[in-house]
């Protein structure tokens, strides 16, 4: 009974303990291909990019408890792999290379936090085509006899590729197949020599031929890529015996004197052996035509004379020579011949000689003028050649030595005696001025003799002058500058002309004429020109001046120059006021504008600044400097205020204004201003519900309205000048299309027309210039009431808008800008009043100056009122029709 109770409890604590023990985790073995799981069996290509995704470990606990995953390698490897612990994602982290490593061992391991299984894997580095063809064993050089048969192998290359299959496998052939005597088996590397050529050590002794190896092909990275590799193989040719000895220096001739001693040598053959690579011993020896006259040295090739010249039976022997190349392998081998030609000749012992009137001569003088005809004869100079040999002996050449292509002599070849003739070549080269003396040497020299005796004289030309040059001018052109203020007969400008010819034909003559020269003159040999005695020069006036200058030699030839004369500007003139000011009005809020141009003509002669040197009450006004514009102070806004500045005032401020321009010294003109200032008004009444500020606002803006359309626009985009421009453009757009329309129109209908009409131009001409401006008719002051009315009209008479005489209707001209645009009033002849008093002007021609530095944006009123003056003429072009 006591064991059954022992065996329930032993039971118990069974179960207690399996209750208890916990599970290690493992791998899943998904098999080959998989890329989850252990690993097993997992291959990897070499070209795999660094940091990509391979594989995922994959595992499980029994318990369902959270695994963890590592992996490791070997400490004397390298770390391929690197795994993310929680997810089990391995990636690579270092680049793979299967010809350095194509097995990878690695020790990966999956926990749970308790148990840790570990399990050892080897993962195969598959293949990619990464590797060149490599040759081994280089470098290649053949030493191949030169009678190799056609077809025969000649060597061998070996490349290696370390990549397997296609990517592995090398094929072979010549970069350049069609240009070489050689061919190569693509699979072997065997180079054999093509079939029917030969390879020949004289005329190439080495061949350089280029052998590119190629692999298969395979994937890399993506894509099919290909390989290759190139090295060069040098075929060394080696030299055999299969030429004939050469002889060198053929034809072969020689001569006997009269004088040659018995042994003597005539003449030396050589020969050598026509292979080069290795040359056999030359011998030579005489076959025929010797008449036991003559020995060779059988070793040097040298000819000897054995009979005295006196004793030779012949004038001319024909000798042949044989030479044999003797082998020291056996009995001689090849052989050849050649012919040699001995002449016996008289002794050459006169060389040529030059005969004078007086006998030998070896120099030769004659005077001559420069540039003779050409073709024309030396008849001064008196020159024999003689040469007292015979035969060949007396033939001898003649030419000049010295400088081309001048003379020529006659006769080119001479036997034994002649006489010498030079003739003109060149009559261009023959200048006295170039050179006054022409050497040559007139040389002798014999043709066919081996002595090639010459002789020498000199022959010299003295060459005289002619007048064969005109004056030429140091420059085509002369600038001078001379003060306006310069006195008479000041030197100006200094021109100078030369003459290469000498005496009286080199003597320059000058004189000047033009229609600018009047005011000036030249001294005839200095060439100096200065002012007329009497001339008074104006830049003003005339501030260029452009004449000719003449440079005359004794017989008239001449050349010219162009003489420009620009005129310094002097501060000469004083500024003038346009107007001859009395009495001015002012309405309040509206600048009173003056204007003095100065006569002067360049800057800063003609710049005008304005200021006011007097003034009561003295702190009323101010002036701009550079516009002459008149305003109020800023702090006076209303005649009340103006009234308490000057209290017990009768309404009139009398100016003392100051033009004075920028020239050193300066200049300056004062002109005494009496101003009266006023308020605007409408119709000579406040508006209602108005008070003095209100009448005085009111009043502007109705004032600015009855001026027209025109006035007003200008007015309210005085503070944006470019509007103003781009409307100003805008209509001289549509006047511009306007009038091409028309033009068009026209042109059809003529063409059209059957009748074929005469081109003619009728202008018509107007009795008088159409009134385009507003001519101010001034009332005379009224002192009883200050804001009376007074009307400003159009007068017809007047076109001009800067209030010019009548008829001046001409554009300003282009050097000076246009002035500072003003308010016009429209064309129409709407009358419109404001409440001013006017004093008298009296109208004068306005004189233009430089354009003044205006305020606020000078360029763009520039503009308007240039746009506005185009504008006007534009318009008064457009009366003139064809």
């Amino acid at each position: 009974m006591r064991s059954v109770p022992r065996a329930a409890v032993v039971l118990g604590l069974l179960r207690l303990c399996l209750g208890q023990a916990n599970f290690a985790p493992y791998f899943f073995d998904n098999g080959v291909g998989s890329t989850h799981g252990n690993m097993a069996l997992f291959s990897l290509p070499e070209d795999t990019p660094v940091g990509s995704h391979v594989y995922t470990l994959n595992g499980t606990d029994p318990e369902g408890d959270p695994v963890s995953y590592h992996i490791s390698f070997d400490p004397s490897t390298r770390n391929i792999f690197s795994v993310d612990p929680n997810c089990g994602n391995i990636t690579l982290v270092e680049e793979l290379d299967r010809e350095r490593e194509d097995e990878i061992e690695a020790i990966i391991g999956i926990s749970d936090g308790l148990n840790q299984v570990a399990e050892k894997v080897v993962i195969l580095v598959t293949d990619a085509n990464d590797e060149a063809p490599r040759f081994i064993q280089e470098p290649y050089v053949v030493l191949v006899p030169e009678d190799t048969p056609a077809g025969n192998s000649i060597f061998k290359v070996h490349a290696v590729d370390r990549d397997t299959g296609s990517g592995g496998s090398v094929t072979y052939f010549l970069q350049k197949p069609h240009s070489t005597k050689f061919a190569m088996d693509r699979h072997s590397g065997v180079l054999r020599l093509r079939a029917g050529t030969t390879l020949d050590y004289e005329k190439v002794r080495a061949h350089f031929v280029t052998v590119v190896a190629k692999d298969g092909g395979g994937r890399l990275r993506g894509a099919d890529v290909m390989f290759s590799a190139s090295t060069t193989i040098t075929v060394s040719v080696e030299d055999v015996q299969d030429m004939a000895p050469v002889f060198v220096g053929t034809p072969y001739y020689g001569y006997v004197y009269e004088d040659t001693l018995l042994g003597s040598e005539v003449l030396t053959v050589v020969a050598m052996d026509g292979d080069r690579g290795k040359p056999n011993h030359i011998l030579y020896g005489l076959v025929n035509g010797s008449d036991g006259d003559f020995e060779i040295n059988e070793t040097s090739g040298a000819i000897l004379v054995t009979q005295n010249p006196a004793q030779l039976r012949k004038e001319v022997y024909e000798l042949h020579v044989q030479v044999t190349e003797v082998s020291s392998d056996g009995p001689p081998a090849a052989h050849a011949m050649v012919p040699v030609t001995i002449r016996v000749v008289d002794l050459n012992n006169h060389p040529p000689t030059f005969y004078g009137e007086n006998g030998p001569q070896d120099r030769f003088k004659l005077s001559m003028y420069e540039h003779p005809p050409q073709g024309e004869i030396l008849r001064g100079l008196k020159i024999t050649v003689n040469d007292s040999d015979q035969g060949a002996n007396a033939k001898f050449n003649l030419r000049l030595v010295g400088p081309g292509g001048i003379f020529r002599v006659v006769p080119k070849t001479v036997l034994n005696e002649a006489q010498v003739t030079i003739i003109v070549e060149n009559s261009a080269a023959i200048d006295f001025e170039t050179s006054k003396v022409l050497t040559f040497k007139l040389l002798a020299i014999e043709v066919n003799t081996p002595e090639k005796f010459s002789s020498t004289a000199d022959v010299v030309i003295q060459l005289l002058d002619t007048n064969d040059n005109a004056p030429k001018f140091t420059s085509h052109f002369y600038v001078a500058r001379i003060p306006e203020n310069a006195p008479g007969s000041s030197n100006v400008v200094a021109v100078t002309a030369v003459d290469p010819d000498t005496g009286p034909w080199g003597e320059v003559k000058y004189s000047i004429y033009g229609t600018g020269a009047n005011l000036f003159l030249i001294h005839p040999s200095t060439g100096i020109i200065y002012t007329q005695p009497w001339a008074s020069l104006d830049a003003e006036a005339t501030a260029r001046y452009n004449f000719y200058v003449k440079a005359e030699d004794l017989e008239g030839r001449y050349s010219l120059a162009e003489v420009f004369i620009t005129l310094l500007d002097v501060n000469d003139h004083y500024p003038q006021f346009a107007e001859n000011i009395q009495e001015k009005t002012m309405v309040l809020g509206t600048p009173l504008k003056i204007e003095a141009t100065d006569q002067d003509a360049e800057e800063p002669n003609n710049l005008v600044d304005y200021s006011i040197t007097h003034a009561e009450p003295a702190n009323v006004f101010d002036i701009d400097v550079h516009t002459g514009e008149i305003r109020l102070k800023k702090f006076i806004r209303s005649l009340d205020a103006l009234h308490n500045v000057t209290p017990g005032g009768d309404g009139l401020w009398s100016v003392e204004v100051q033009a004075k321009d920028r020239g050193s010294p300066s200049f300056s003109t004062t002109a005494l201003l009496r101003i009266d200032i006023t308020d605007a008004e409408v119709g000579g009444e406040p508006r209602p519900g108005q008070g003095q500020e209100g009448q005085r606002g009111g009043g502007s803006l109705f004032q600015m309205l009855s001026r027209g359309p025109m006035a007003a626009f200008l007015m309210q985009t005085r503070d944006n000048p470019m509007k103003a421009v781009g409307v100003l453009a805008g209509i001289m757009a549509i006047v511009v299309a306007i009038t091409v329309l028309i033009s068009t129109a026209t042109f059809w209908r003529n063409k059209k027309s059957n009748k074929v009409l005469p081109v003619r131009r009728v202008l018509r001409q107007r009795p008088s210039p159409a009134s385009r401006t507003v001519h101010l008719e001034w009332l005379k002051f009224r002192r009883a009431k200050a804001a009376a009315k007074f009307a400003l009209k159009e007068d017809a008479s007047n076109e001009n808008c800067n209030n010019n005489r009548l008829g001046s209707s001409l554009p300003p001209r282009a050097p000076a800008p246009p002035p500072p645009p003003r308010v016009l009033p429209t064309m129409g002849a709407a009358h419109w009043t404001v409440p001013t008093v006017s004093g008298s002007l009296a109208s004068r021609q306005p004189q233009w100056s430089p354009k003044p530095k205006a305020l606020g944006s000078p360029i763009k009123s520039a503009l308007v009122s240039e746009l506005k003056q185009k504008f006007e003429k534009k318009t008064v072009d457009n009366k003139a029709y064809f």
